[in-house]
């Protein structure tokens, strides 16, 4: 019966995951677990103050949410306008979203409250990468952004990722 009740907690980590901006006042669900990639792109070195962002992409209808966000919107390299979403009281970033793609929101990985086995599966906007980023050759990587985005966030979202990384990698790079 114990390694039952083991189990099923385990199943329970892996079918719901948290996360929130720095003071606590936004707070988010997610179903199952999920699958990063790094962008490497001006604007996410810059909101990340990093050389790349992880993100994180869900379905919105995925995504509970609770607390306050104010959304500033800009223009985004392939010409779609970016509603970026963070914390009214401390500033973090949570999530972004295309207005080309209204069903879909880009989580900012690292606003999850365990980032531990955070790995990602592909590298987006490489031409953009800072020259001292070394990148695994085993893993995908795109110039700059798959030519299908939406069919690729949904290729990325029905990963498994409890396969191991190699495997979730060659899905991916049947996507370039």
């Amino acid at each position: 019966m114990a390694v039952e009740r083991d189990a099923n907690k385990r199943e329970r980590r892996m079918i719901e995951i948290g996360g929130g901006c720095q003071c606590g006042a936004v707070r988010y669900t997610l179903a199952g677990r999920r699958a990063v990639y790094a962008c490497h792109c001006r604007e996410c070195q810059r909101q990340s103050g990093s050389a790349f962002a992880l993100s994180l992409p869900v379905p919105r209808d995925q995504l509970a949410l609770t607390g306050a966000l104010a959304v500033w919107t800009r223009a985004a390299d392939s010409g779609a306008r970016s509603e970026c979403s963070f914390c009214v009281v401390c500033g973090t970033r949570v999530h972004h979203a295309s207005t080309t793609s209204p069903d879909w929101v880009t989580i900012k990985a690292g606003t999850l409250d365990d980032t531990r086995d955070l790995l990602p599966f592909a590298h987006l906007w490489v031409r953009s990468r800072q020259p001292w980023v070394v990148l695994d050759p085993a893993v995908a990587r795109f110039d700059t952004q798959p030519a299908d985005l939406a069919g690729w966030r949904q290729q990325v979202v029905a990963l498994p990722t409890d396969q191991p990384l190699a495997a979730r990698q060659a899905a991916v790079h049947k996507g370039e």
